[in-house]
């Protein structure tokens, strides 16, 4: 397709061009096995280009008129809205990602960058009282500078605007790193969209690379004063560990284990619809999907025989079809992966009430029950379309098992008493907890972010401006100070 290979390029200090390393990312479709593009990746070398590029950049950048600033976002807001097509036939492309699909992460992306079109006009500061009756304390909020951007593969045009939109609205320069599963849809293609928007050269640099490639350049330069990275909990305590060292703030938005409850009062065909939702939108390959589903054991019966012929009602295919509702995984390691996941919990004593096959990349539902408590599935992320039913006895229990996880992102709660949803819900230990909802959301002025190992610090919103711009603190003295010597 030439809208891949017309974007198989770094971008760097406003210029399209080849890697110089000595090997090439190849960009596949997971569903059919076609190549798309060829790009050759980014060397430590490059990644300090476009690191300086962005300084130099970011100078003049975060001295433009925020009024100035907003008309680049306009602008980029029109230019998807305009090739809204074309964008969706990428995600189905290089995600596997089903039209349902393509359409959420349209249209939250548009939202985020609407968000940023206010952002850009921000507060910048405000004033402190003084207890020196002459003394003027200002509180400015200054861009932090240079941000490093490291986005996933599941939503990657969404993620990558997420965090580049707002961090570029408030007067910062970025560069960002793709996913090398996702370069175009998350790296170039964004850069595509900012530079045709009139954005200035350097203050966007795309880096297409790998960690074999590079290392850790992207997160020990000098230049960049925060890491914004969504990825596993596993890399993100590795980029913990390496901001730490070199003294940079890093936001992390990392895995989850999400429980979606069933009380005894719930609405079951509303919840089992959420449920399914919730496990199964875009091959369970979210943070927030709902990894284990926990049903009131009054309840039970009913919402399980519900929830398990739903689930064999979903279409497995070509993501392409509009009648698809789970399309492939992103590439055949996940796919054995979560294969081997579901052949291992059941031979370990689960029972499968439904056991999906694999066909290539494809993989098939499954549901497991009468899981033993140590069960290591119970307690790690499973991105892939595999649903986890515990019964519970009473709310204490049910909180005891939602909590009985080093994740703490999202979840669900449902109740025909609301208020009692809400109860419970502030006794799970999660950053996000829906009443009467399912799992996955997310909306642009809500902080977004999550507990234990599902990650560090908040975006969307004034969380966002807390992250990617520093406090700066200017006295003013209008009378005279007295000092003791």
């Amino acid at each position: 397709m030439s809208f891949f290979t017309d974007l198989a390029h770094q971008y760097i200090d406003g210029e399209w061009k080849a890697g110089s390393g000595s090997w090439d990312i190849i960009d596949f479709n997971p569903y059919d096995g076609e190549k798309l593009a060829s790009i050759t990746v980014a060397t430590a070398d490059e990644v300090d280009q476009a690191y300086r590029a962005a300084q130099r950049a970011q100078e003049s950048w975060g001295a433009t008129n925020p009024y100035k600033r907003r008309e680049v976002f306009e602008r980029a807001l029109r230019i998807i809205e305009d090739r809204e097509a074309e964008i969706t036939e990428a995600i189905v492309a290089e995600l596997g990602g089903t039209l349902v699909k393509a359409a959420f992460e349209l249209h939250l992306t548009k939202e985020f960058l609407r968000e940023a079109v206010h952002l850009a006009l921000a507060p910048q500061g405000h004033l402190i009282p003084s207890p020196d009756d002459t003394k003027e304390n200002r509180l400015y909020r200054v861009p932090v500078g240079v941000v490093g951007v490291i986005s996933p593969f599941n939503f990657p045009f969404l993620l990558s605007v997420k965090s580049v939109a707002p961090a570029i609205a408030l007067g910062n320069a970025v560069v960002l790193k793709p996913h090398q599963n996702a370069p175009v849809l998350g790296g170039s293609l964004v850069a595509k969209i900012f530079e045709d928007a009139g954005l200035p050269p350097g203050v966007l640099n795309v880096v297409i690379t790998d960690i074999a490639e590079i290392g850790d350049a992207l997160l020990e330069h000098p230049v960049p004063g925060v890491i914004s990275f969504t990825g596993s909990d596993a890399v993100g305590r590795h980029v913990a560990t390496v901001c730490a060292q070199h003294f940079k703030r890093c936001v992390l938005e990392l895995g989850g284990n999400s429980a979606l409850i069933v009380l005894d009062d719930a609405d079951v065909d509303y919840a089992v619809d959420a449920a399914v939702f919730s496990r199964f939108v875009h091959q369970g390959q979210v943070c927030m999907a709902a990894n284990r589903i926990l049903v009131d054991r009054a309840v039970e019966a009913e919402f399980t025989e519900k929830f398990v012929a739903k689930a064999k009602t979903l279409k497995v295919g070509d993501p392409a079809s509009p009648e698809t509702h789970i399309g492939p995984l992103i590439n055949s390691s996940q796919a054995d992966g979560v294969t081997s996941l579901v052949t291992q919990t059941v031979q370990a004593g689960a029972k499968a009430l439904l056991h999906g096959r694999t066909e290539g990349n494809l993989v098939f539902p499954s549901v497991l029950t009468d899981l033993p408590d140590d069960a290591p599935v119970l307690r790690q992320e499973i991105f892939g379309p595999v649903a986890l039913i515990l019964p519970f006895d009473g709310e204490e229990e049910a909180v005891r098992l939602a909590n009985d996880t080093p994740y703490g992102l999202s979840g669900a709660v449902h109740t025909a008493d609301t208020e009692r949803g809400v109860r419970l819900a502030r006794r799970i230990r999660t950053g996000m907890i829906h009443i009467n909802d399912g799992t996955v959301h997310d909306e642009p002025i809500v902080p977004f972010g999550g507990e234990k190992h599902s990650g560090v610090g908040r975006l969307n919103g004034d969380s966002t401006v807390d992250a990617f711009t520093t406090p700066k603190w200017i006295s003013v003295q209008h009378g005279r100070s007295r000092f003791p010597f």
